[in-house]
């Protein structure tokens, strides 16, 4: 058995594990926050994990066409009242920036490459991408951001349960077997064209954006109607929790004490400057509470849209401004780090 074959297999037992455990104790969003711990422990205890590649990716999809189906005509006609909140990302983004890069150079001590990038709340992948192309540190930067993701995630859930009195049981999608199979078929169809047509084309996120694009074309034309089943949902929030978890595969007690430490306390800074553009858009009348939380929360595009579902917040609401925070991280990230980088160097 290859090595690759026996992490995979371990891998799994670890998810499955997890999820046994969240499930059988009720704990909230088992088949996410389960894979994710399961697989955290075993990462952490020195098991050699292995993520599951093009299948994982292959799950986003499905999230994806979720958020596609629920783009109607109504939705877009709400589109000019969010513009009000949607203007504060820029000024969210740049903070983030100015507390973030100093906090990462000056305190933690990275390079000036590493630190704008581990700043940055971009997604995780393209963070470390475009950190390890520009000549950052990509293992700090993939545990940074994983920290940041995993802390949110696992915070967030609390939060909207304790202070916004969110249930979390909305009902993710109908059964399969509910589904006209002609939608399904068109689902997968959205899935699949969108992600490789995406990737084709150079689309950044093209395993969410793609088939989001597709799903939002035939919802707007009448063609589909529902979001995908409650199977899929549930499939691709499982997936999503190994891909948190395998980030920490090989941690060493001296990472754990410097890189993810300093993750955690950015994930703190980070929280202050999310809660006070929150409570902002929502005592401004731009947003009301729970879609303003869930907006500002810099956590996973993906794992924003998991929460969103189940706390049956305004999906379009709030994917709108991640997709914004994340188009504007992607393409600014580049221009601005160049310029960081050089004003930071010695001069003759």
């Amino acid at each position: 058995m290859s090595e690759i074959l026996k992490g995979r297999l371990l891998t799994a037992v670890s998810a499955l594990a997890g999820l046994a455990v969240f499930y059988f104790t009720g704990l909230p969003l088992p088949f996410l926050f389960g894979p994710m711990a399961g697989c955290l422990v075993v990462a952490l205890a020195g098991g050699k994990l292995q993520g599951f590649g093009q299948v994982s990716v292959g799950a986003r999809t499905i999230l994806g066409v979720a958020v596609g189906a629920t783009i109607t005509p109504a939705v877009l006609a709400q589109l000019p009242q969010m513009a009000g909140s949607v203007a504060l990302i820029p000024i969210y983004i740049a903070l983030i920036g100015l507390v973030g890069v100093p906090f990462f150079r000056k305190v933690c001590g990275f390079d000036t490459v590493t630190a704008y990038y581990a700043a940055m709340p971009g997604g995780l992948q393209d963070m470390i991408i475009f950190g390890q192309e520009a000549g950052g540190n990509p293992r700090i930067l993939s545990l940074i951001h994983a920290t940041r993701v995993l802390i949110i995630v696992t915070v967030a859930p609390i939060l909207l349960t304790s202070l916004y009195g969110a249930g979390l049981t909305n009902p993710i999608g109908q059964p399969a077997a509910d589904l006209p199979i002609h939608e399904l078929l068109l689902m997968a169809a959205a899935a699949l064209i969108g992600w490789k047509g995406g990737v084709r084309v150079g689309l950044f996120g093209a395993s969410i954006l793609g088939p989001m694009i597709a799903a939002a074309a035939l919802s707007l034309t009448g063609l589909l109607h529902s979001r995908p089943p409650a199977e899929a949902i549930l499939a691709a929030q499982f997936f999503i929790g190994i891909g948190v978890g395998v980030h920490y595969v090989g941690v060493t007690l001296a990472e754990l004490r410097k890189i993810i430490a300093a993750g955690v306390a950015f994930v703190l800074i980070l929280a202050v400057l999310a809660a006070f553009f929150a409570q902002l858009a929502n005592l401004l009348g731009l947003a009301p509470a729970i879609e303003a939380f869930l907006a500002f929360a810099p956590g996973g595009q993906a794992e924003m849209t998991v929460l969103a579902i189940v706390a049956g917040a305004d999906l379009g609401f709030v994917i709108a401004h991640h997709l914004v925070r994340i188009v504007l991280v992607i393409t600014g990230a580049p221009i601005v780090a160049r310029w960081v980088t050089t004003r930071s160097k010695p001069r003759d």
